[in-house]
C-alpha cells in the first residue's frame, strides 16, 4: 500500500505541475500576440530608416555625422538582450553564448570588450566572467521607446566620447513562435549603404540640413535599439510558449504512465487480497 500512496502523490504532483505549465503557455500565447503585432508594425519603419541613414552617411563628412566615424577597433561595447526570467528554453543561454563568442573574437584581435546587459539573465551570468559596465532591467518588463532611448544613449554617448570604437547588439530576432534567429548587429558606427544597393541619393534638406540630421540620426539609432527590444520580447514569449507546450505534453505523458502503473499496482494488490481471503476460507473449511 505504501507503493500505491507514493504513486498517488507523484500523480498529484505531476498534475499540479501540468496545470502550471499549461497556464504559463496560455499567458505567453496572449503576450506573444501583442508583441508580434508590435514588431511586425515596427520592423518596416526601422529597416527603412536604417537604410536611409546608410545612404545619408555616405554623403556626409565626419563633422556632420559623428556617429559614422570609422576608427580602429580597440574598444568594443556589446549590448546583450535577454529576459528577466527563465523557463523559455534556450532563449537566454543562446544570447549569452553568442555574446561570449563575439567578445572572444574581438579580444583575439586585440580589442578590449565591455558589455551592457539588458535583462537579469545576461547580467547575472555575464558579470561573473566579463566586464559589465551597465545594466537595464525594467525595459524588459515593459518594452517602450523611452527604455530603448536609455539603452541607445549609453551607446551614443560612449561612442561620441571615444570610450567605444564599435557598438554591437546581440539579440534574438523573432521569426515565429518556434524559431528565433540570433543576431549580431552593428549599431555604431552607422554602416554606409552597400555598393550593391545603389548609389547614395542627393537629398534635399528642409528647413536646415544640420538641424534635421541632429534630430534624425539619433532617432534612427534609438529606433534600431527599439526594434531589437521588440524582437527580443516577441522571441521570449514565443520561446516560453513553445517550452511550456512541450513541458505540458511531457507532464501529460508522465501522468498517464504513472496512472497506468498505479492501476496495475492496485489491481495486483486487490488480486493478492482476494487470494489471501480464498486461501483463508479454504483453510477454515478444511
Amino acid at each position: 500500500m505504501a507503493n500505491l500512496k507514493e504513486l498517488r502523490n507523484r500523480i498529484a504532483s505531476v498534475s499540479s505541475t501540468m496545470q502550471i505549465t499549461s497556464a504559463m503557455k496560455m499567458v505567453s500565447a496572449a503576450k506573444l500576440k501583442r508583441s508580434q503585432d508590435a514588431i511586425v508594425q515596427m520592423r518596416p519603419y526601422a529597416q527603412k530608416l536604417t537604410a536611409l541613414m546608410g545612404n545619408i552617411s555616405a554623403t556626409l563628412d565626419a563633422s556632420e555625422n559623428p556617429y559614422a566615424q570609422e576608427r580602429p577597433t580597440q574598444r568594443v561595447l556589446l549590448i546583450s538582450l535577454t529576459a528577466n526570467r527563465g523557463l523559455c528554453g534556450a532563449f537566454n543561454s543562446s544570447v549569452i553564448k553568442r555574446t561570449r563568442s563575439v567578445a572572444d573574437a574581438y579580444e583575439a584581435q586585440g580589442a578590449k570588450v565591455s558589455v551592457f546587459t539588458v535583462g537579469k539573465k545576461s547580467r547575472d551570468l555575464l558579470k561573473k566572467t566579463m566586464n559589465v559596465v551597465g545594466e537595464e532591467l525594467e525595459v524588459v518588463n515593459q518594452v517602450n521607446f523611452e527604455g530603448a532611448q536609455r539603452v541607445a544613449e549609453v551607446a551614443m554617448v560612449g561612442y561620441v566620447a571615444g570610450a567605444y570604437d564599435k557598438v554591437v547588439l546581440v539579440y534574438n530576432q523573432f521569426k515565429n513562435a518556434a524559431v528565433q534567429i540570433l543576431q549580431e548587429e552593428q549599431l555604431l558606427p552607422i554602416l554606409p549603404a552597400l555598393a550593391g544597393q545603389g548609389q547614395a541619393s542627393d537629398y534635399i534638406y528642409e528647413p536646415n540640413k544640420v538641424q534635421l540630421l541632429e534630430e534624425l540620426i539619433p532617432t534612427s539609432i534609438k529606433s534600431q535599439v527599439f526594434k531589437a527590444l521588440l524582437d527580443s520580447q516577441a522571441s521570449e514569449h514565443g520561446a516560453r510558449m513553445t517550452s511550456m507546450h512541450k513541458a505540458t505534453d511531457n507532464a501529460t505523458s508522465m501522468r498517464d504512465g504513472l496512472k497506468l502503473q498505479y492501476n496495475k499496482a492496485r489491481q495486483a494488490a486487490i488480486t493478492n487480497e482476494i487470494l489471501e481471503i480464498v486461501g483463508g476460507a479454504e483453510a477454515l473449511s478444511g
